[in-house]
């Protein structure tokens, strides 16, 4: 297939690569001119702009910082819904709320563009491995239509509903993350301060009730899990200023339906916190600095 891909930063470089490994003839765009010299060096057709990345496609994928670069990118313009071939059809995998991934799908399809959001899970490592998870939030027929591509990206590949949908699935899952984190985190601090070894400490918690991912398997304590950012100084994986921008999508969507998120809310001002010391490119488990002793 014909695949445009916008935006080639942690997540959407190596996502790209994982086209191009499948077989898709890929255009790529990013302002990061290297990003884009590193996909093109692999097979991809680097294209001058984001408009001229889609002018021949039937797919295009987006994978951008925030909403605002979104609607900019798609309905700015020099935007892509302007620029997309008839029956071409639009993927946006960035993480924004449900509210804008809606608007511009409406736009989108006054133009006769058919569009999904497809926010991801499962990291970087993830995105390398091929293993994400793609929540989609599409009508039956274009899901239909984007599942075999996605599945080049990602292992489970799930239709959380109409358009909009796949974004609420991921700010929910992001929201209990952060929160869960924290959790684990004051756990582990306390066992360490009344005695225990934080290792068997850690083996007891996950065999037991207090089971979780981000014990088992992104464990803050450094030392339990040798592939965990904690383990190489917090470097890598899910920066805490990205943590902090999913917890202020999950908050403010919250607040336009009136639900309270009241650990949602304690969980944001401790990563605003985590920022604002100068370490919101430590990796999110970082935030057991607020518990451990100097």
């Amino acid at each position: 297939m014909r695949i445009a891909f916008i935006g080639l930063g942690n997540m959407g470089a190596p996502m790209a690569h994982n086209l191009l490994k499948a077989g898709h003839a890929l255009t790529v765009f990013d302002v990061n001119a290297q990003a884009v010299g590193a996909l093109a060096e692999a097979g991809a057709k680097a294209a001058n702009s984001a408009r001229d990345a889609v002018l021949e496609c039937e797919l295009v994928i987006t994978m951008l910082p925030a909403a605002a670069h979104v609607r900019s990118v798609y309905l700015g313009e020099e935007g892509l819904l302007a620029a997309l071939p008839d029956g071409a059809v639009a993927v946006d995998s960035s993480t924004i709320d449900p509210q804008t991934a809606r608007e511009v799908a409406q736009v989108a399809a006054g133009r006769g563009i058919a569009m999904a959001d497809a926010p991801v899970s499962g990291g970087t490592g993830g995105a390398q491995a091929g293993t994400l998870t793609f929540m989609v939030g599409a009508t039956p027929e274009l899901f239909n239509l984007i599942q075999p591509v996605l599945s080049d990206m990602g292992r489970n590949i799930v239709h959380c509903g109409e358009v909009g949908t796949g974004q609420v699935a991921k700010v929910c899952n992001n929201l209990l993350l952060g929160i869960s984190m924290i959790g684990v985190a004051e756990a582990m601090a306390l066992g360490d301060a009344l005695g225990i070894d934080t290792k068997v400490l850690a083996g007891i918690i996950n065999t037991s009730t207090g089971r979780c991912w981000s014990s088992d398997t992104y464990n803050p304590w450094p030392g339990i899990i040798e592939t965990a950012p904690s383990s190489r100084g917090y470097t890598g994986g899910f920066g805490a200023d990205l943590m902090l921008k999913d917890l202020g999508l999950a908050t403010e969507a919250a607040k336009q339906v009136r639900q309270p998120v009241l650990l949602g809310a304690l969980a944001q001002q401790l990563y605003q916190g985590m920022s604002q010391r100068g370490e919101g490119g430590k990796d999110f488990s970082g935030i057991i600095g607020l518990y451990r002793k100097p």
